[in-house]
């Protein structure tokens, strides 16, 4: 019997980011996903092809301050995400991460849902970067090309 696309996209997530190895990492559970609702509707974004999902993108808005302090290397992901509080005024936007299952890829489905939710959130809170933890190629050249749609500076954090 064949996955779903739901089991295939959290296999895909485990094998891309390995979360359980690192503790310093965001786990998205469902407590993390409603938290992240709280902070932002757009934060939690996905595109289903009428059997399931076939992509996901997580976004935080958060502060410059907080963004300084990951990219320092002074707080981790996981912290990130604990440290942002909900109700704030927010000017930064982690891209937190992108997945998408391999048949749906190369055709602008993440960099799409990334722009609207990046959109969404602007209108609402003076956004003035985003940042990125680049684990691909691939992500790392879609956050670029997102980050010049918006019209906003991207600072990158290349730890693996």
């Amino acid at each position: 019997m064949s996955l779903s696309n739901f089991e295939r996209m959290l296999l895909l997530a485990e094998e891309i980011f390995d979360v359980k190895q690192d503790p310093n990492q965001l786990d998205v559970d469902q407590s993390v996903i409603e938290r992240l609702q709280k902070i932002h509707p757009a934060a939690v974004s996905e595109y289903d092809d009428g059997n399931g999902p076939v992509a996901w993108v997580l976004v935080i808005p958060t502060v410059d301050e907080l963004k300084n302090k990951f990219l320092d290397g002074k707080i981790t992901e996981r912290e990130l995400f604990e440290l942002t509080e909900v109700g704030k005024e927010y000017d930064s936007i982690y891209l937190c991460s992108a997945l998408v299952l391999k048949e749906y890829r190369r055709k602008g489905i993440v960099k799409n849902i990334s722009l609207d939710a990046i959109e969404k959130i602007k209108s609402q809170h003076p956004i003035k970067s985003l940042f990125v933890w680049s684990f691909s190629l691939e992500g790392d050249l879609c956050a670029q090309n997102i980050s010049e749609q918006v019209s906003l500076p991207l600072f990158k954090l290349d730890r693996k």
